[in-house]
C-alpha cells in the first residue's frame, strides 16, 4: 500500500470538506488539527477548492490534505499544483486513474460493484473508495465483495457517522472512513470553528474508545501480592487468578509479584485500535512511547508511554 494511504490508515478518519470560501481553509484546518484529525479531503465541488488546498498545505505542512470529487485530468493538475497529496473520485474513470498513476499521485476511485473492483484490479489498485457507502449496501456489501477480492482494501464514504464508524473500522479490509459529520457545511459557512473542533475531537474519541483496562499494583514479593489480591477478592467478590509474574483479582486489579514498571505500579488503558491510538497520541499530543510488544503477526499488543503519571507507568492494550 502506498505511503500516503498507510498514513491515512493510521489516522482512521478522513474529514470530507466542501469549502465555499478559500479564507475558511486556514481556520478549518486549524480546528481539524486541534481536534485530532490532521487530514482533509477537500472536494472539487466549488471554485475555492484548489486555493483552499494550497492554504492548508502551506500553513499545515504535516497535514495530510487531498482532493475529492476529482473528475478529470485538469482537476488532477489543479489539485496537485495546489499541494494535494492524494486524489479521490466518486467513480472509477480509467482515464483519470491512469493519468494519476503516470504523475505518481495516489488515487482512490469510487466503486460500488464487483465490476468496479475488477476494473480497479486491472489498473493495479490496492485500495478503492466505496461510495456511497450506506446507500450502496453498507458494511454487509463491502464484506461480501471483499470475500472474492481478498487483496482489495476499501475506504467507504457516504452515510458514515459516529454511530456506525467503529462497525466499519472493525473490518480489517477497511483502511479508513471518509465522512463529513464533524465538518458540516453550515458550521463551516458560519465560522463555528470551536464546534468543528469539538465534533472532531468527539469523532476521534469515538473511534479510539479509550477505557480503563486494569490497574497494576507493585508488591514487594509474591506473598504480599497474594495477600493483596485475596483482600480485593474478599471485599469485592473478585475471582483470583495466579499468573507467572502477577496475580489478578477479577480483571480490574493486577498485583505484581515483584516491583515492575512505575514507582507504584502501572495503569492499562484499552483502545479499539492501538496503532491508530499511538499515531494520534504521537502526532497530535506529542506523546513518546517505548518499543511496543507485538503479536505473531507483527501487530501491536501493548505499548508503554515513556512518561509516568503520579508514579504509575501507563500502557495501551488492544481491545
Amino acid at each position: 500500500m502506498e505511503a500516503i494511504l498507510e498514513q491515512i490508515s493510521k489516522i482512521g478518519i478522513v474529514p470530507v470538506v466542501k469549502i465555499d470560501r478559500a479564507e475558511d481553509a486556514y481556520p478549518l484546518a486549524k480546528a481539524l488539527c486541534a481536534g485530532g484529525l490532521p487530514c482533509a479531503e477537500v472536494t472539487f465541488r466549488t471554485d475555492a477548492a484548489a486555493e483552499a488546498i494550497s492554504i492548508m498545505t502551506e500553513k499545515f505542512p504535516n497535514m495530510c490534505v487531498g482532493a475529492g470529487t476529482v473528475l478529470n485530468a485538469a482537476q488532477v493538475d489543479a489539485a496537485v499544483a495546489a499541494g494535494a497529496k492524494f486524489i479521490v473520485s466518486p467513480g472509477l474513470n480509467p482515464r483519470t486513474v491512469k493519468y494519476c498513476q503516470e504523475k505518481g499521485v495516489p488515487i482512490t476511485p469510487g466503486t460500488s460493484s464487483p465490476s468496479d473492483i475488477e476494473q480497479a484490479i486491472e489498473l493495479g489498485l490496492e485500495v478503492v473508495k466505496f461510495f456511497p457507502a450506506e446507500q450502496s449496501g453498507g458494511l454487509a456489501k463491502i464484506k461480501a465483495m471483499a470475500a472474492p477480492y481478498v487483496n482489495m482494501k476499501f475506504m467507504p464514504t457516504g452515510g458514515i457517522n459516529a454511530k456506525n464508524l467503529t462497525s466499519y473500522l472493525d473490518f480489517s479490509k477497511i483502511i479508513a472512513c471518509g465522512g463529513s459529520w464533524m465538518v458540516p457545511g453550515d458550521l463551516i459557512n458560519a465560522g463555528e470553528w470551536d464546534k468543528i473542533e469539538q465534533l472532531t475531537r468527539e469523532a476521534v474519541q469515538t473511534m479510539l474508545g479509550f477505557e480503563l483496562a486494569h490497574v497494576g499494583i507493585n508488591a514487594a514479593n509474591e506473598e504480599e501480592a497474594l495477600k493483596a489480591a485475596n483482600r480485593f477478592a474478599f471485599l469485592f467478590g473478585m475471582p483470583v487468578k495466579v499468573g507467572n509474574s502477577s496475580i489478578f483479582a477479577g480483571t480490574a486489579v493486577e498485583v505484581m509479584k515483584s516491583p515492575f514498571k512505575g514507582a507504584n505500579g502501572h495503569i492499562a488503558i484499552r483502545t479499539n485500535y492501538i496503532e491508530r491510538a499511538v499515531n494520534y497520541m504521537q502526532t497530535v499530543l506529542g506523546v513518546e512511547f517505548e518499543e511496543p510488544k507485538r503479536d505473531e503477526k507483527g501487530k501491536f499488543k501493548a505499548i508503554y508511554l515513556k512518561e509516568s503519571i503520579a508514579g504509575f507507568a501507563v500502557h495501551l492494550v488492544q481491545k
